[in-house]
């Protein structure tokens, strides 16, 4: 009998489990490309349940876009759309794409080329353009959901039957162009898995309410692609799932992916600046300041109960709202995270986000009685932001967040 004990393996933590599952959404899609099969792009909140159901390989251009601006290939593939005549005034993702769509290569991040598209303009109308011409370069077909913007503060039934025709018919489109069958035992299969990757995924950066946070805010940042991709897959909701279980074994052990002393916390309003995470996350980190609230990540966990409700939902992005919904977004979420100001990323790429954040601040400041700050940036252009503008903002705030911590503390003695 040997007497050697059998090492036992540490157990894979959720972060690099995370990391391989969006690894493996390429991947599957070079295999499929490989065999001869059709793969298509799709936009972010598109509803996945349709091409899961299908079991038909997609990838994300806004995910490629995020990571080839984090790995410093922003700048060249947006002169390169330029070249080609697109103006510098329009989203940097979209640029990088159709760059991307032209060179057919980019060293930071390749993905195989598509064969057909799906749109979706929930999150804005240039999303529409972005995926035409595309369509239109590559003659490909392109299948469109249509989800209007909403002057309502809530989803009307009209709505819902309007995108659930639109729903109904993507399935029947794309099924068409692939040779594949729908199954409806498949679907409610899907949509089950997608509630349960939505729920962990909501449930994780619940968390951050702890006080200190368990989580380093920016960890949301980046698990995200993962909400994005591969929703409707069991090991995404296992993932998510062992996330949480992490994070509640950090709250027992007093732990936190955030290293240092948690003195402040925020929102972090809009998209990051990929080109920039370090040098957008180095002056919060050392002036103790946590991100605890955002609403760009959890836009990706969508919740429903049945097919209304699914309409809906897809419906409550955040740039597909009304003003009045989309502040009560902000003021719930950091009142829920006890925030102590407001971080406000003014995005040069994304005009509809950025373009109501004066009235979303100004009542952020009403509502929950914190200071915020603004500062200049682009979420895949590094030519968009200033580091020192930066520094100087994240200063000013802490100062202030300071001085009513300090008041704060002298009113309760």
């Amino acid at each position: 009998m040997s007497n050697v004990t059998p090492q036992t393996s540490e157990p894979v933590p959720a972060k690099k489990k995370l990391q391989n599952i969006a690894a493996q959404a390429y991947q599957r899609a070079w295999d499929a490309k490989n065999r001869g099969e059709k793969i298509g792009w799709c936009a972010s909140n598109f509803p996945q349940e349709i091409a899961e159901t299908l079991d038909i390989p997609v990838v994300y251009p806004e995910n490629q876009a995020a990571a080839i601006a984090a790995k410093g290939g922003g700048l060249r593939m947006c002169e390169h759309a330029e070249s080609l005549g697109y103006s510098n005034d329009i989203c940097a993702y979209a640029r990088i794409s159709l760059s991307y769509a032209d060179i057919k290569h980019c060293e930071e991040m390749d993905m195989p080329q598509p064969d057909f598209l799906l749109c979706c303009n929930n999150i804005c109308n240039c999303m529409i353009k972005w995926y035409e011409n595309i369509a239109y370069e590559l003659h490909i077909p392109l299948i469109l959901i249509d989800i209007p913007f909403k002057n309502d503060y809530d989803t009307d039934d009209a709505t819902v039957r309007y995108i659930k025709a639109q729903f109904d018919d993507a399935f029947t489109h794309l099924a068409e162009i692939t040779g594949r069958s729908y199954s409806e035992e498949r679907f409610k299969e899907v949509c089950e898995i997608s509630q349960r990757t939505g729920r962990a995924w909501l449930k994780a950066a619940e968390y951050c309410q702890y006080q200190p946070s368990p989580m380093n805010g920016f960890d949301l940042f980046n698990h995200m692609a993962v909400a994005v991709c591969a929703r409707g897959r069991l090991e995404a909701a296992e993932a998510f799932e062992q996330l949480c279980e992490e994070m509640e074994h950090n709250i027992q052990e007093q732990q936190s992916t955030y290293r240092g002393e948690e003195k402040y916390r925020v929102l972090f309003e809009g998209i990051a600046c990929w080109p920039y995470l370090r040098a957008t996350s180095t002056p919060l980190k050392e002036q103790g300041i946590n991100v605890t609230a955002t609403v760009y990540a959890t836009a990706f966990g969508v919740i429903y109960q049945n097919s209304d409700e699914m309409m809906r939902a897809y419906s409550y992005v955040p740039n597909c709202v009304s003003l009045e919904r989309a502040a009560d977004m902000r003021i719930d979420v950091g009142r829920q995270n006890h925030i102590d100001g407001a971080v406000i990323h003014v995005n040069r790429s994304c005009k509809l986000w950025s373009g109501i954040m004066p009235e979303i601040e100004r009542r952020i400041r009403h509502e929950l009685n914190i200071p915020t700050v603004t500062f200049d940036g682009d979420q895949a252009d590094p030519r968009g932001f200033s580091e020192a503008q930066y520094v100087t903002r994240i200063e000013a705030l802490t100062e202030i967040m300071a001085a009513n911590k300090a008041a704060a503390h002298k009113g309760g003695l």
